[in-house]
């Protein structure tokens, strides 16, 4: 059997959790459980004020897309060009292309597991980046993400920022 890898493909504007549940269904019915592996529609946390209120929401991180771990193949193919609500592959031509390593890597789809040796409350340096040799206090770790909060002093108060793990060390 052969590899599968992540595809993108295109939908219908406000059809992406249609066509991840359409697709789905297929699965189940076809039995493609082990040709089609995953369908995820990629979401971030954003905060929005509304009515001067800060309220933390989830928004499509592409909208109109949806990625799909699966074995590119005729029957796949078909099942998911033919679902309801999509317009087709990512890719020249007809030819779905696969997402490379690097393109997936910032979707939190695969990456190396970074194992931590501090917590949350912990005293950490920065070795790199725009706040190299600043030291701060741990208030939050994401493991998803790959990314530590860190209260730093800024202008005589406590700021929040946020650090990917490559760039820190513990004291």
């Amino acid at each position: 059997m052969a590899d599968a890898k992540w595809y993108v493909v295109h939908t219908y504007s406000g059809y992406e959790n249609k066509v991840k549940a359409n697709i789905e269904k297929t699965i189940e019915n076809r039995h493609l459980e082990d040709q089609i592996l995953e369908v995820r529609v990629p979401l971030q946390d954003v905060v929005e004020m509304k009515n001067g209120v800060a309220k933390q929401v989830q928004k499509k991180m592409f909208p109109s897309y949806v990625l799909l771990n699966m074995v590119m193949n005729d029957d796949t193919w078909y099942v998911v060009r033919n679902t309801r609500g999509v317009t087709g592959f990512v890719g020249p031509g007809s030819k779905p292309v696969p997402l490379s390593e690097a393109e997936m890597i910032p979707l939190g789809i695969q990456r190396e597991d970074i194992q931590v040796d501090f917590a949350e409350g912990d005293m950490i340096v920065v070795t790199a980046g725009a706040w190299k040799d600043t030291t701060g206090v741990v208030s939050s770790i994401n493991m998803q993400k790959q990314t530590v909060t860190i209260n730093v002093e800024l202008f005589g108060r406590e700021t929040p920022v946020e650090i990917g793990f490559t760039e820190i060390r513990k004291m």
